[in-house]
């Protein structure tokens, strides 16, 4: 009887050895994982401070006087999105660090590479990641959906992490996508190393490419819905949670639909804005902020300045009723030696956009010039002459004039058969020498 009570004491003690082993392990692993937060956090010197407020109505009123466009802030763009033309800049083209407005192309290739319902596993990497933060923990489970709104809202470094190593297999794998996906932008002055902008060398943009950057990504709806989004609940492993845009012009500035703040040693504070009032639609972009007030102010600034000088015209609409009237005054006038026929048939190369922001009261020229003298053969889309849009005498856009089909060259049988029908009408063949 002692042997057995013995015996059950002895398992008793070594499944309570075990258990006591196991707890020990979890408590290990979430002390690490919370020491990697730290010095993670410790070694990039790099909080986002998006959540600090500021009083809107205060810059508001600060800004209001103001006549001329004064700004404050190292890099500073004014996009307008109907033709991708720049409305202002200052230092538009100059390459700098982006902090988190990195997001934009992590959204981008994101959207374009996954399902927004596809469940994500929390690894420790991502887990543990510094700076702005989402609190993932290792082995949460959360909806790539809920993880871009993490990303864009709360600008969350972690679900930055999440998402490219899902995505991209690894940072890397990720950087090369979006590396990849700014080459077929055109953006020649970007490179990535990381999805959530946390300084690194070789980590670059401009205000410039940043604002084609997300012009691109406000085409897509899924995009468009998250950043406009003033707050939501999202869930983390069946759990909700809270989250607000840490955008404040959101609901504060009339028209302002997005899309991301920034703020790294390297950067600065930066924010990236999307605004439109009636056909006016604007991106907007500062970099290098001193302070969030300061970033703020300025953003408001550019928006003023936008809406108070600039308003959209159809450029198309004016190429097209301008070439019109001089098709009718000359168009007859063009000859096609020893051509075939003579009635020239021509066609307008389109214009790359067909509504621009200029100037108030500004004066946009259209300038037409044609050969009117053409040797047979013509061919089909041959350019003949050119379409010049001017604003304030300097030229935007140069659209060829182009021959709609062939003209091919009269034959000698041709010359015949034209003989033949002459003879026939009764004209005397000395008028077609």
């Amino acid at each position: 009887m002692k042997s057995k009570i013995l015996a059950i004491f002895i398992i008793l003690f070594l499944i309570a050895s075990y258990a006591i082993k196991i707890n020990a392990t979890n408590q290990k692993d979430i002390l690490n994982t919370e020491k990697l937060e730290d010095i993670n956090s410790i070694d990039t010197g790099e909080i986002e401070d998006d959540d600090e407020e500021v009083d809107i109505n205060e810059i508001l009123e600060t800004v209001a006087d103001i006549e001329e466009l004064e700004i404050e802030s190292k890099i500073a763009l004014i996009y307008d999105r109907a033709s991708g033309n720049i409305l202002y800049e200052k230092n538009g083209n100059k390459q700098t660090p982006m902090a988190s407005t990195t997001k934009i192309m992590t959204a981008i290739v994101v959207l374009e590479n996954a399902n927004l319902t596809d469940v994500v596993t929390i690894d420790s990497k991502a887990a543990g990641t510094g700076g702005s933060r989402l609190g993932l923990k290792k082995n949460d489970k959360i909806t790539v959906n809920d993880l871009l709104y993490g990303l864009m809202l709360r600008s969350g470094n972690d679900a930055a992490v999440a998402l490219a190593n899902y995505v991209g297999g690894s940072i890397d794998g990720f950087a090369d996508m979006m590396n990849n996906k700014a080459r077929e932008l055109g953006l020649v002055n970007s490179h990535f190393i990381v999805p959530h902008g946390l300084d690194n060398d070789g980590h670059y943009t401009t205000a410039y490419e940043l604002a084609k950057m997300a012009d691109y990504a406000l085409k897509i709806d899924k995009f468009k819905e998250i950043v406009s989004t003033k707050s939501t609940t999202i869930n983390i492993s069946g759990y909700p949670k809270a989250i607000n845009n840490t955008n404040q012009l959101l609901g504060s500035i009339e028209g302002v639909y997005g899309v991301k703040t920034g703020f790294t040693n390297g950067a600065g504070r930066c924010l990236v804005s999307a605004c439109k009032r009636n056909e006016l639609d604007i991106i907007t972009v500062i970099i290098g902020a001193d302070t969030t007030k300061q970033r703020t102010a300025d953003t408001i600034k550019l928006i003023n300045y936008a809406y108070n000088n600039f308003e959209i015209v159809n450029i198309k609409e004016i190429i097209e009723n301008e070439f019109c009237k001089w098709q009718r005054i000359n168009q007859g006038r063009i000859f096609v030696n020893k051509g075939i026929e003579n009635n020239v048939e021509l066609l307008l190369e389109e214009p790359p956009y067909e509504k621009m922001a200029v100037e108030k009261e500004e004066n946009v020229e259209i300038e037409v010039d044609s050969l009117f003298y053409l040797e047979a053969p013509v061919e089909e889309n041959q350019v003949i002459g050119n379409v010049k849009v001017k604003k304030s005498g300097e030229v935007i856009e140069i659209l060829d004039i182009m021959v709609q089909k062939e003209i091919r060259k009269k034959e000698i049988e041709d010359y015949l058969i034209i003989f033949a029908k002459k003879l026939l009408e009764g004209i005397d063949i000395r008028d077609m020498l």
